[in-house]
């Protein structure tokens, strides 16, 4: 039966080689995905000129995946829960700031230190959005999906509300990612709802296991799931694109796993 129930009304992704959940689909399809393929980054048109450029990789990709599973939802923004999740925030941000303090002027740019918080996304997509609902931002190393997965499925069944759930991560630049190597950037989203609706895709029931994760037969998509904490959710995309009754395991906090049945709703 699952500890956990949610609907899910709309998902968006943005990786290696795809934009969207249409282009994540087509390259499904042709078994041929690149992780070496660079991630677009779309401009987060919705936010004002001045904060839009200050929007880095992490915030481009949080705020764009996080859109495309609003839109599917129609869900009103302004009144919808967030869980944002991602294994180390803003890469980028937290090199410069690094440079920064190591250097003979270690005078630290407002704009990145504000950058530097690990619930900078959600603060842009507040501004972006009007969004005054409550917001989570988590990080749990490389289980960071999992642990935003089932914090938005524990919101969803305790407050019986929506919630959207964005996973992000962007790679360290050199040298940082000698300690920390991600194989490229990615971002992923789920509207979740505690009841079924027109727009439900899938019904998805969660509950704890343990042993291995479900892997990926697409060895590049593999190697992305592997290697990108926001891809541990790959599988879980990939049953939504391919509509079966399914069972999948999603990596969580070792040795727990997350156990999820997927049911399509179309």
């Amino acid at each position: 039966m699952g500890l956990l129930r949610a609907y899910i009304e709309g998902a968006g992704i943005i990786g290696p080689g795809f934009a969207n959940l249409d282009e994540f689909s087509r390259v499904l399809e042709s078994g041929r995905a690149d992780p070496s393929a660079p991630t677009p980054a779309p401009a987060p048109a919705c936010l004002p000129p001045a904060e839009r450029r200050r929007a880095g990789m992490s915030i481009k990709l949080a705020l764009a995946a996080g859109l495309q599973a609003l839109e599917a939802s129609e869900r009103d923004p302004s009144c919808l829960a967030t869980v944002f999740a991602s294994s180390g925030g803003d890469g980028d941000n937290c090199h410069q700031l690094c440079e920064a303090l190591a250097s003979d002027d270690r005078q630290i740019s407002p704009t990145r230190f504000h950058n530097s918080v690990h619930n900078a996304p959600s603060g842009y997509w507040g501004i972006a959005l009007g969004a005054t609902a409550p917001s989570t931002s988590l990080c749990a190393f490389d289980a960071s999906f999992g642990a935003g997965l089932l914090e938005a499925m524990v919101q969803v069944a305790h407050y019986g509300q929506a919630c959207l759930l964005i996973a992000y991560d962007v790679p360290y630049p050199y040298p940082l990612d000698r300690v920390r190597e991600l194989g490229g950037a990615m971002g992923m989203a789920l509207a979740l709802a505690p009841e079924p609706t027109a727009r439900s895709l899938a019904e998805i029931a969660l509950d704890f296991a343990e042993g291995a994760a479900t892997a990926l037969a697409d060895a590049g998509l593999e190697a992305m799931r592997c290697s990108i904490p926001a891809g541990r959710g790959l599988p879980l995309i990939q049953a939504l694109v391919r509509p079966e009754p399914c069972r999948l395991v999603l990596d969580y906090l070792d040795p727990l796993r997350l156990d999820l049945a997927v049911t399509p709703c179309r």
